[in-house]
């Protein structure tokens, strides 16, 4: 089984007013948490969309096994982002994907012990959404069967992920996520981490 992985890191933090991939928390990036946990899954080919910062992002990434990829439209929402990590794992010669794992990188509870319970639900379900559920949703990180792929693709800029595990609530299966709803968007946020 192939799984890719995107990671989202391309906003521009606009209600923190810095990069949130950048803020440090356990003595670590965001984002480099986050890239750590997808390349210690080891599924498939990792792919980080990379937009505000970029440089700056990127320079945390280094000596991991991730790709990176280039997002200029990127304020335009996050359906951007996430086609351009789909077709950047799409696009690449096989392996082909079984399915794509989609991730942010500012939520505090996701490490690569939650992202394999996703891995192991879908290779237990075969479900076309394997997504996490926290505070009353479902939300990322979630797994996207092959078959998702084409509404993935359809997503307008402004939409998220979220829209496509809401269309067919029956085709959805779930793995827990303990205080999933932890993330980084304004200054508040950030002080919570110290």
């Amino acid at each position: 089984m192939t799984v890719g992985v995107v990671l989202l890191a391309a906003g521009g933090s606009s209600r923190l007013g810095h990069p949130k991939q950048l803020v440090r928390y356990q003595s670590k990036t965001l984002v480099r948490r986050a890239a750590e946990a997808a390349d210690a899954v080891r599924c498939g080919p990792v792919v980080v969309v990379l937009g505000a910062a970029r440089d700056a992002v990127a320079a945390e990434l280094t000596g991991l096994s991730v790709r990176t990829v280039d997002h200029a439209d990127w304020a335009a929402g996050p359906g951007g982002s996430l086609r351009a990590g789909l077709r950047a794992l799409t696009d690449a010669e096989p392996p082909a994907l079984d399915a794509i794992l989609v991730m942010l990188c500012d939520q505090l509870r996701v490490d690569a012990a939650h992202l394999r319970a996703l891995l192991d639900t879908f290779e237990r379900t075969r479900a076309p959404v394997v997504a996490s559920a926290y505070d009353g949703t479902r939300g990322v990180p979630a797994l996207f069967a092959r078959a998702c792929f084409p509404e993935l693709e359809a997503l307008s800029p402004h939409q998220g992920a979220r829209g496509v595990i809401a269309r067919e609530p029956s085709r959805v299966a779930e793995v827990t996520l303990p205080g999933g709803g932890d993330d980084v968007d304004t200054p508040e946020d950030v002080a919570r981490l110290t």
